[in-house]
C-alpha cells in the first residue's frame, strides 16, 4: 500500500500500513505541520505523507475492520492528527495496554502508582463518565489548534473521539477564520495546578478546586510564543509534548499532553464562571462603564494583534449583566437621594434638558434635575420624541415626569431654577411652584441683541458698552432679593450710560459706585440720540423686564452645562444608541458626575492653589481663569464591577426583570412603510443616471 511513498516525519524508518496525505482543513493542517516541523513553517511541501504508526488507535474509523481483514486501508477520522513520535509498528498495540520498550531508549515513562495499590496505566487514566454514571469531566474542548492530543480521557470531543460530551453549560463559539474556539469548563469543573500531575485519576477530585472569580487580579499582555514555550516539554519526563491552544475572545486554554508518559494538564488564562470567561466579561464591563466605544477599542486591539471577543458577545454581556447592574445601582442611589431630600427643610433644584442632536431632529431628550446644595444629580428622565409628538414637547414631558417622581417620593420643592422655556413657565405656574430663571440664559439672549444692534453705524457706542451692560445684568440678579429691586437696578443702567447716577425709583435711588469725574464725553450716550432710543427699547421691553424680575439671585444652572459635557463623553451626539443603552449611559454620566462633584482644587508643592487660562473662541482673544481640580475617581466603576461579578453573574434573572419592566417606546421608524431591499434598489435612481428630458 506504500506506492513508493515515504513518511515525512524526521527519523521515521518504519513502513506503516497506510500513508496519509496532508489534510485540507486549516486547523487540522496546522496540527500536522506543528507535529512534523515542531512549528508552523512559512513554506512547506504540500506532498506531505505520514504513516499510520504516528496515529493512535482511536484516530482511525475502521481499525476493527482493518484488523479483521475486511479493509485494506486505514481511514482517519475527521480532525485526527499525528501525535506519536515513535515509528515502531507496535505503537497501536501499546495504546491497548501492552508494555514494550526500545532497547536503546533510556527515557521511558516512569511507572505511576497510588499509595496502596499497583494499578495499570489504563486504570490510572483520568476518569470519564460511563453510560450509567454521572461523573465529573475534568475538562472539555473541541478539535482545533496546533497539535492534537492522542489519548482519550480529559478531552470530550474531536480530536479525542469516543467520549460522551458532558451535560453542562457550554461556552458559545466565536467563528473566526484564523483563531480557534474553546468550550470552557463549568464552574464546578477543575483546573490543573502546574506543580501537580493528574495521571492519578483516583485522586483527581482532591487535586482540583473550583475556580475563584479573581476579577480584581492584575492583568498583563503576554505574547503567544512566550506563553506556549512554557508547555513545550513534559515536566515529568522532559520530552516534547503536544500543545493544543484554544481561544474564546481574550480567554485562552492550553492543553498539554505528553505522548510518552501520558501526562496531561490544562492551563486557563482566566477563571470561568458558569459559561462566561471572567476576562471577556470584565473587558466588556470596562468598555461600557467607562463610556468607551467597542468599535474603537476593537480597532485598537486589532492594530496590536491583541485578541478580544466580538461585538455580539459585548452586546450579550451588556444585556445580561452590565445594563441591569447600571440600572440597579442608579435606582438604589436615587432612592436614597430622594429620601434625603424628602427629609430636608429646604429643597432647591435646578433643571435643564439635553437633546441628543442639535436642531429639531433630536431623537432623545434627557431632562435632569440637580440639587443645588450638593451639586448632585437627583433625577434623570429620558424621553423619546415619538412619545410626545415631536422634539418641541420633550422638555415639558421630562420635567413633568421628574415632578411626579419627586411628588411620589414626598419631596417638597421651595423653588426650581431653569431656562426661559415657555412650556416650562406655564407648567410650573399651573402647579404653583416658585420659578426662577438662570441668569446665563437671560444674558445670552441679551448679548445677541446687543451684538446685532452694535453692528449699525449709528449705534457703534452700543458695542463699547456691550460687556458692561451684560455684567450689570448679573449684578442685578446676585445683589438683589426681591423682583422689584432687580427691575429697579436694571432700569438704572439707562441713566448710568448717560452719566446720570441718581434715579427716580425709590427701590434704587442712586448708584452704589463711587462718583467719578470724566472729561471724555464721547463715551456717554447723549439724551434723545438714536442709539439711546433703540437701546432703550431692547432693555426695557415688557417681556424682558418680566424675565429680569424672575432672575435667580442665589443659584444658577451653569453646573448643569458641566454635566452635559460629561454626558457627551458617555453618549456622544454622533452615535445612535437604543433606548435602554442611552438610559444606562445617562446613569453612568450621573454617577461619574455625582462622585466627582465636590473635587478639591489642586495645589502646588508649596500649598498654592492652581489655576490655568482658557482662551475660548467665543471670547475673541479674551480668556477665562479656570481652577485646576484633582483627578476624578472611578469608585462607581469598581462598585459596578463588584455587583456584576459577585451578585448578578450568579443570578441575573431578578436584575434583568427590573430592566424589562422599563417601558421602551417604539422606534421612530416603526410606523413607517418599509419597502423590500429589491424595490428600494430599483427605485433608487441617481440624478446623474436619469434619462434626458
Amino acid at each position: 500500500m506504500n506506492h513508493g511513498r515515504k513518511c515525512s516525519i524526521p527519523g521515521c524508518t518504519g513502513n506503516g500500513d497506510t500513508f496519509h496525505s496532508l489534510p485540507k482543513e486549516p486547523n487540522t493542517r496546522r496540527a500536522w505541520l506543528m507535529f512534523v516541523y515542531k512549528k508552523i513553517p512559512v513554506k512547506f511541501d504540500t506532498q506531505l505523507f505520514v504513516c499510520s504508526n504516528h496515529f493512535t488507535k482511536d484516530s482511525f474509523e475502521n481499525l476493527g475492520q482493518f484488523k479483521a481483514g475486511f479493509a485494506k486501508l486505514l481511514l482517519l477520522k475527521r480532525g485526527a492528527a499525528p501525535t506519536v513520535r515513535s515509528s515502531q509498528p507496535h505503537q497501536i498495540a501499546l495504546q491497548e495496554g501492552q508494555h514494550t520498550k526500545d532497547a536503546a531508549c533510556q527515557t521511558d515513562a516512569p511507572g505511576v502508582a497510588s499509595h496502596g495499590t499497583q494499578l495499570s496505566r489504563v486504570t490510572l487514566r483520568p476518569h470519564i463518565r460511563s453510560k450509567g454514571v454521572q461523573g465529573t469531566v475534568l475538562c472539555r474542548s473541541v478539535a482545533a489548534g496546533t497539535t492534537t492530543p492522542s489519548v482519550s480521557g480529559p478531552l470530550s470531543s474531536t480530536p479525542f473521539k469516543g467520549l460522551r460530551p458532558a451535560k453542562r453549560p457550554r461556552l458559545e463559539f466565536e467563528e473566526e477564520v484564523e483563531d480557534v474556539s474553546y468550550t470552557g469548563t463549568d464552574p464546578q469543573d477543575s483546573t490543573f495546578h502546574p506543580t501537580q500531575s493528574v495521571t492519578m485519576g483516583t485522586e483527581s477530585a482532591k487535586l482540583f478546586t473550583p475556580p475563584v472569580s479573581s476579577y480584581g487580579d492584575a492583568k498583563y499582555i503576554v505574547f503567544e510564543q512566550c506563553l506556549l514555550s512554557l508547555f513545550e516539554t513534559c515536566p515529568v519526563c522532559t520530552r516534547v509534548c503536544n500543545v493544543l491552544p484554544r481561544r474564546r475572545g481574550s480567554f485562552l486554554a492550553v492543553d498539554q499532553l505528553c505522548p510518552h508518559c501520558q501526562f496531561f494538564r490544562q492551563w486557563k488564562s482566566q477563571p470561568v464562571i458558569g459559561s462566561t470567561p471572567v476576562g471577556n466579561l470584565q473587558l466588556s464591563a470596562a468598555i461600557y462603564f467607562c463610556g468607551a466605544s467597542f468599535s474603537k477599542m476593537k480597532k485598537l486591539f486589532e492594530s496590536m494583534q491583541l485578541r478580544t471577543h466580538n461585538y455580539d458577545s459585548f452586546r450579550r454581556h451588556a444585556r445580561t449583566y452590565l445594563e441591569p447592574a447600571i440600572i440597579h445601582s442608579w435606582t438604589e442611589w436615587q432612592t436614597t437621594k430622594l429620601q434625603m431630600l424628602s427629609e430636608a427643610n429646604s429643597v432647591i433644584l435646578r433643571g435643564d434638558m439635553r437633546a441628543d442632536s442639535p436642531g429639531h431632529s433630536a431623537k432623545y431628550g434627557s431632562y435632569t434635575m440637580m440639587d443645588v446644595q450638593t451639586d448632585e444629580i437627583a433625577v434623570i428622565q429620558l424621553v423619546q420624541s415619538n412619545e410626545v409628538g415631536g422634539r418641541s414637547y420633550m422638555e415639558k414631558e421630562g420635567l413633568l415626569r421628574a415632578l411626579d417622581l419627586l411628588h411620589q417620593s414626598g419631596v417638597k420643592l421651595d423653588c426650581i431654577i431653569t431656562d426661559r422655556h415657555p412650556q416650562i413657565q406655564k407648567l410650573l405656574s399651573e402647579r404653583k411652584i416658585t420659578h426662577y430663571y438662570d441668569a446665563w440664559h437671560v444674558a445670552k439672549g441679551l448679548s445677541k441683541k446687543l451684538e446685532q444692534l452694535g453692528k449699525d453705524k449709528d449705534c457703534a457706542l452700543v458695542k463699547r458698552w456691550h460687556k458692561s451692560i451684560v455684567n450689570h445684568l448679573y449684578w442685578c440678579a446676585t445683589s438683589s432679593v426681591s423682583g422689584t429691586e432687580k427691575v429697579a437696578k436694571w432700569k438704572s443702567v439707562l441713566n448710568h450710560i448717560q452719566d446720570v447716577h441718581s434715579h427716580s425709583d425709590p427701590a434704587f435711588p442712586k448708584c452704589v459706585h463711587q462718583p467719578k469725574a470724566s472729561k471724555d464725553r464721547s463715551k456717554w450716550f447723549q439724551p434723545g440720540s438714536s442709539a439711546l432710543n433703540r437701546l432703550d427699547k431692547v432693555l426695557t421691553n415688557k417681556r424682558y423686564l418680566t424675565d429680569v424680575e424672575k432672575l435667580s439671585h442665589h443659584y444658577q444652572t451653569s453646573t448643569m452645562e458641566q454635566f452635559h459635557n460629561v454626558i457627551q463623553r458617555f453618549a456622544p451626539k454622533n452615535v445612535v444608541f437604543p433606548f435602554i443603552g442611552m438610559l444606562c449611559r445617562l446613569y453612568l454620566a450621573a454617577m461619574h458626575f455625582n462622585e466627582n462633584a465636590e473635587r478639591p482644587q489642586r495645589k502646588t508643592a508649596k500649598g498654592k492653589q492652581m489655576h490655568r487660562l482658557m482662551f475660548r473662541e467665543a471670547k475673541r482673544g479674551g480668556y477665562t481663569v479656570k481652577q485646576v481640580k484633582t483627578e476624578p475617581t472611578i469608585c462607581y466603576i469598581l462598585n459596578l464591577m463588584r455587583l456584576v461579578f459577585e451578585e448578578i453573574i450568579h443570578d441575573p434573572v431578578p436584575y434583568v426583570d427590573a430592566v424589562q419592566r422599563i417601558p421602551v417606546p417604539q422606534d421612530l421608524c416603526a410606523q413607517l412603510d418599509r419597502p423590500s431591499i429589491g424595490d428600494a434598489v430599483t427605485e433608487n435612481v441617481s440624478r446623474f443616471n436619469r434619462g434626458r428630458v
